[in-house]
């Protein structure tokens, strides 16, 4: 990437500012990600009625990871099905030339 296609952008994480430099095309996720984060911190904030910040991200990245996890395994899945499948043709090809 050409440096005219970065720019410098700033964020807020559970009250917290952090500046970053980006890619201009990965700002809009970038900023959907942001309030998914502060969005998750704020319903454990309130679930657990904590002011420790810690506690509500914690539980915040445990539900993100979770879901990561989750979708990997779906990912996985369906690659072995693909792969199932493409075995299951080659036998069906097999049989047809050897056997018929």
């Amino acid at each position: 990437l050409i440096m005219s296609e970065f720019q410098s952008i700033q964020i807020s994480i559970a009250d917290r500012y952090y500046p970053l430099k980006i890619a201009v095309q990965d700002e809009e996720k970038i900023r959907a990600a942001v309030k998914i984060i502060n969005e998750k911190v704020d319903l454990y904030r309130k679930k657990y009625a904590t002011r420790d910040i810690q506690d509500a991200l914690s539980m915040a990245l445990l539900q993100f990871v979770i879901r990561l996890i989750e979708a990997e395994q779906k990912e996985e899945s369906a690659q072995i099905v693909d792969e199932l499948q493409n075995l299951n043709t080659l036998l069906d090809e097999y049989i047809n030339v050897n056997l018929a």
